[in-house]
């Protein structure tokens, strides 16, 4: 008996001390627990804090990254005398990686990516054979030879393949009488029996044999307008043996000039199993249409992406919007406009292909729960990029190399003794990378725990790493607890605080006379307290911000961060987001209260309370002041003493001696008139609260000496009037002349004379 209580003793006296984030109570149970993040134990506690105790073995286990495979990226010339196998050639760097992620710890590394030169490329034409393709069938029987030709200049690898398809071969896709299911177009048009899916050609590098393969096709028909590409794309892409696909840039050239079915739609003929994404050609015909639905677009990115194959859609203008959006939903695709007849589709494959090429987007496979990771892209130029564009860098040409971080963590053990296994990958490249995540959900010391320790209450735990590990139904310090007994009324009594009612305050179980606190689902909140009575979430919140993102809560109460007061951290004590622009505090008009001005005077507003919708210039309103204080002139020189109480005037000779816009933060210069047209000048500045008011006083023209004098002197009136009276005698004389140069008679005679000879003839006479 002697013997275990020393070794109880030790036990509970020892220095054997666990570190953990952010943990400083009484919930973790174990040492493997404690290191997990957010959770807390009587040994539990932050490195420097088990230091200060005389801790002297501290569990405090890390993470690492160990790169198990590590071929440097390809460097080689198309040009070159080395010929090498698609496998021999490396594009990211390092292969494969093994991570030992401790929860909360985020473990790092980079991956570099490079564009090999003369890479293979396999390119597969699938093409729309119903009966409006019929011309462009035409333009297609040449493709191989003359494609062949264009991409010798970008591979010296390159390998094509052929494939047709129409539609379901079932009502009401295409008609099922005898006559049309042998001939589908009409009667003076010869066409092929209708099809779902044909592979014509498998991936082969004779394009003379692509040339003749093609030429032997023949248009089918159907009755309704979108066809059953899908079912096509899907077979190409999970039939990759019967294709003949190899571990090189795969892509699929989708050409057509019609919109498509896809799941749901297979209703119509009476299809309602969905498609099993599965192989199903026979004598390379698809046979099962008439059995499973149309795939859906989701389905088909999957298969898409799972077989590293970028689809180019080379479809007619009339459904380009269509396709665009297909595009939008399917990773590395891209969409081309077709000609009328199939005529430019080589420049179509070439471009969309160096388009695709250009751009390397990372992907990876499923994460286990409670695993994150984030990228961030290192592309040309310098150019860094972080979250959804942390993945891709774009405008990579052949030889180009960039980088990307990558950053895992985990924040808890979700496979405890298990290795998971995550893949990244550049989309549409074969090539991959392999991260085992290792976690680490035991401390050392767990190795070399006793199984059934008579230290933890006669057998009924596991002594690791200075304390008990309880068995199943067990509870307690030292496992001294049965399940059973832990709801008697004498050990909850221990548990009420204040002798309340709430045992451990509704937010932890009493365990043996103690509370044991509640987690929560997000493990940033917690209980604490010995009653479980605090917690660090239901503080006041700011901007739905908890202590209005400047404080820590703590017990239910926010401990504002420097700088900031208020029940929820949301007022800021810093005063300079209140000061006007003349230096003041809220322009002297207002009190500054958490960093906001509240103004005083009610015709000011505005965040530092210097806009005054309704006031006039300052110049016109102490326009009158200034002239009864100094002048003892104006409107209110009656009333000067009882109105203008605000200042007093400070004279100076000239308006060079007025104080300049440099030696006051806030200071306006004004000029106005008087009654007796006048100018006056003065300045107006407000400093420190009070007022300040220049006036200039000197001689002027005027009658008297002022403040102000600057007047208009009289006009001068002899000159006006001499101006005047010759301007008449110009204007007479001009006049006169005029009339001269109008004057039309004979200078021989006078034209208003009148002879004083009168005739007058007698009617009677006759002259005898």
């Amino acid at each position: 008996v002697l013997q275990q209580i020393i070794k109880w003793l030790m036990f509970i006296g020892g220095k054997f001390c666990m570190y953990g984030n952010e943990c400083t109570k009484a919930s973790a149970q174990s040492c493997g627990e404690c290191i997990q993040p957010f959770c807390e134990w009587s040994r539990c506690d932050e490195i420097k804090a088990l230091e200060s105790k005389g801790c002297s073995k501290v569990e405090n286990p890390r993470g690492n990254i160990t790169i198990d495979e590590n071929k440097p990226v390809t460097n080689r010339k198309k040009d070159g005398s080395e010929k090498l196998k698609p496998d021999q050639i490396t594009q990211i760097q390092p292969q494969k990686l093994t991570l030992k992620l401790r929860a909360g710890e985020q473990q790092k590394f980079s991956l570099r990516f490079k564009r090999a030169e003369d890479y293979p490329i396999d390119m597969y034409y699938l093409m729309d054979l119903s009966y409006s393709m019929k011309d462009d069938l035409e333009n297609v029987k040449n493709l191989g030879t003359d494609l062949m030709h264009e991409m010798q200049t970008i591979t010296s690898d390159f390998r094509i393949g052929f494939g047709s398809f129409v539609e379901k071969t079932v009502m009401p896709y295409i008609s099922t009488t005898p006559a049309k299911l042998l001939n589908p177009c009409t009667s003076d048009q010869n066409c092929t029996s209708p099809f779902s899916y044909k592979n014509v050609l498998s991936l082969t590098e004779d394009g003379k044999r692509f040339n003749t393969l093609v030429s032997q096709q023949q248009i089918s028909g159907n009755l309704d307008s979108p066809e059953g590409g899908f079912d096509a794309i899907m077979q190409v892409a999970v039939c990759g043996e019967q294709i003949g696909w190899r571990n090189v840039t795969r892509l699929l050239v989708f050409s057509t000039d019609a919109g498509f079915h896809f799941a749901g739609d297979g209703k119509l003929g009476g299809i309602v199993l969905p498609n099993d994404g599965k192989c199903h050609l026979t004598n390379n015909m698809y046979t099962m249409s008439h059995y499973y639905d149309y795939p859906s677009i989701a389905h088909l990115v999957q298969k898409l992406s799972d077989n590293n194959i970028q689809t180019i859609f080379a479809v007619t203008e009339e459904f380009q919007p269509v396709y665009k959006e297909l595009k939008n939903l399917i990773p590395k695709s891209a969409v081309g406009t077709l000609s009328a007849n199939s005529s430019n589709v080589i420049k179509l494959i070439i471009d969309a292909y160096n388009s695709l090429s250009s751009e390397v987007i990372l992907e990876n496979s499923k994460l286990p729960e409670g695993v994150s990771i984030s990228y961030v892209s290192h592309c040309k130029n310098g150019v860094s990029e972080t979250g959804d564009n942390g993945r891709k860098c774009s405008n990579i040409s052949i030889g180009d190399e960039v980088l990307f971080d990558v950053a895992i963590t985990a924040k808890g053990c979700p496979s405890p003794g298990k290795s998971e296994t995550i893949k990244i990958k550049p989309l549409g490249f074969n090539e991959e990378v392999v991260v085992v995540l290792n976690f680490i959900c035991e401390c050392e010391c767990h190795k070399s725990g006793i199984p059934n320790s008579p230290d933890c209450h006669f057998g009924n735990g596991t002594l690791e790493c200075g304390a008990c590990r309880c068995n199943e139904g067990r509870i307690g310090r030292v496992c001294e607890c049965s399940k059973d007994d832990v709801r008697t009324e004498d050990l909850d009594a221990n548990c009420r605080m204040d002798n309340g009612t709430d045992i451990c305050s509704n937010n932890g179980d009493c365990v043996c006379g103690t509370c044991e606190c509640k987690k929560r689902d997000n493990p940033e909140e917690r209980y604490e307290g010995k009653y479980c009575e605090c917690d660090n979430f239901n503080c006041d919140r700011s901007n739905n911000k908890l202590c209005g993102g400047h404080g820590r809560c703590v017990c239910r109460k926010c401990v504002c961060d420097a700088n900031y007061t208020g029940s929820a951290c949301d007022c800021p004590l810093d005063k300079q987001p209140c000061m006007a622009s003349n230096g003041q505090e809220c322009n002297g008009r207002g009190q500054c209260e958490c960093g906001v001005c509240k103004c005083t005077d009610t015709k000011f507003q505005g965040p530092t309370c210097e806009i005054c919708p309704t006031c006039p210039g300052v110049c016109a309103e102490h326009k009158n002041c200034v002239q009864c204080l100094a002048f003892k002139s104006g409107e209110l020189k009656d009333v000067c003493e009882s109105t203008c109480k605000n200042f007093k005037p400070i004279l100076v000779k000239k308006k060079e001696d007025l104080p300049q816009p440099n030696s006051q933060p806030f200071l306006t210069h004004c000029k106005e008139r008087d009654a007796n047209d006048c100018w006056f000048f003065f300045t107006y500045a407000t400093k420190n609260n009070t007022t300040e008011v220049y006036v200039v006083e000197e001689l002027g023209k005027g009658r008297h000496l002022t403040a102000l004098v600057q007047c208009p002197a009289g006009p001068d009136i002899i000159p006006i009037v001499a101006g005047l009276v010759a301007g008449i005698v110009l204007i007479e004389f001009a006049k006169f002349e005029k009339e001269k140069m109008n004057a039309k008679w004979d200078t021989g005679e006078n034209p208003i004379y009148k002879s004083a000879v009168t005739t007058v003839v007698n009617p009677k006479y006759e002259g005898k």
